[in-house]
């Protein structure tokens, strides 16, 4: 049946005598009375009736098809191996990962960029790779989602570039960048205060920095261009800059959440803000004398104290120090001075001097 009348059927032939210029020119042998080979044929209707499944393979018997949808020929099929396929009828079981292919034909690659021509592209694609973990900079021609060709992009634009930088941060996290010890632990205190006492105490999640990377990142990440230019910017140093600098609180910080303490030996311990509330781990003896438990965030949340033996593993864990000297210490003294003979293990601790060191009785 002719549809449209003779100006259907004119463009219709001029494609077709264009597509056969195409096919013969690249190597297609043209059948005994000078037309199209009948698998040609047959891969070139297919083509054109269905140009978004033209298809390229990928492995064996595995095809991508220009429309982005995986395609799968059976074990015992011929078509395994030819490089393009026209995919005629395919259908796709629920739990499959690819369409399955019923029935293609062979076509070769101008048959393909003639026949999906209109889903060709070429640009520049600058992305965050997961399989190489970096950037990647191309200049890409696409048909479809089937890559053509694809050449390294020498100077590929900054905004791209930052673009792809922060999506690899996303995946990634920001254990990109380089964190110190003092650079961790700040972010720690910071997160503390945030949960404690809210605004004008910034959120350090990795969600909330990567919201506004400019606000911390800056002309650094502008800059950058690869992997490696992450992992040398100090998180630490850059995270100074969200401290409420405007509101004066960023000189409360110490005050606040303080990243050591004295205590009464002479000691400044570290303070861990890892977990759900700041730890400081010191020796029993360097404690000796201290009522008070110290109390952060304003006097809003006391420090948990692992108190530890004189081979450094905790021996009681307490908020309450004048609890544990009065009602906990006696336990912890009666199993541990048999064994640390050289320490000092008082019955009155309270009274006692604070040490570092061992000496000598009991």
């Amino acid at each position: 049946a002719r549809r449209g009348g003779d100006a259907y059927g004119a463009r219709w032939r001029a494609e077709a005598r264009r597509l056969e210029g195409a096919l013969s020119g690249s190597g297609a042998a043209p059948a005994a009375g000078g037309g199209l080979p009948d698998d040609a044929v047959a891969g070139l209707v297919t083509a054109l009736a269905y140009p978004e499944r033209v298809a390229r393979l990928r492995g064996e018997g595995a095809y991508l098809m220009v429309s982005g949808t995986g395609a799968q020929l059976g074990d015992g099929s011929r078509l395994r191996s030819a490089p393009w396929l026209a995919v005629a009828v395919a259908d796709r079981p629920v739990t499959a990962a690819s369409a399955r292919v019923l029935l293609g034909a062979v076509i070769d690659e101008d048959t393909a960029r003639a026949a999906a021509g209109a889903l060709h592209a070429e640009g520049e694609e600058v992305r965050w790779s997961e399989e190489r973990r970096d950037v990647v900079a191309r200049r890409v021609e696409r048909l479809g989602a089937v890559e053509l060709a694809s050449r390294p992009l020498a100077e590929p634009g900054p905004g791209l570039v930052r673009a792809a930088l922060e999506d690899g941060l996303r995946r990634e996290g920001l254990g990109l960048l380089r964190w110190t010890a003092d650079g961790a632990g700040l972010r720690e205190r910071l997160a503390f205060l945030h949960r404690e006492l809210g605004e004008p105490w910034p959120d350090v999640s990795d969600a909330a920095l990567l919201e506004r990377p400019d606000d911390w990142l800056g002309w650094e990440l502008e800059r950058a261009r690869r992997r490696a230019d992450l992992e040398r910017l100090d998180g630490g140093r850059l995270l100074e800059r969200l401290l409420p600098w405007a509101s004066g609180d960023a000189a409360r910080l110490e005050e606040l959440a303080p990243e050591r303490i004295q205590v009464p030996s002479g000691s400044r311990i570290r303070v861990d803000y890892g977990g759900g509330q700041p730890v400081l781990a010191v020796k029993l003896q360097e404690l000796f004398g201290w009522q008070e438990t110290p109390r952060l965030a304003g006097g809003r949340v006391p420090v948990l104290v692992h108190l530890l033996s004189p081979a450094g593993r905790p021996a009681a864990v307490t908020a309450d120090l004048a609890s544990f000297w009065r009602d906990g210490y006696r336990a912890v003294r009666a199993e541990l001075r048999g064994r640390y003979p050289r320490h000092p293990w008082p019955e009155d601790p309270a009274s006692a001097v604070p040490t570092r060191r061992a000496t000598g009785g009991h």
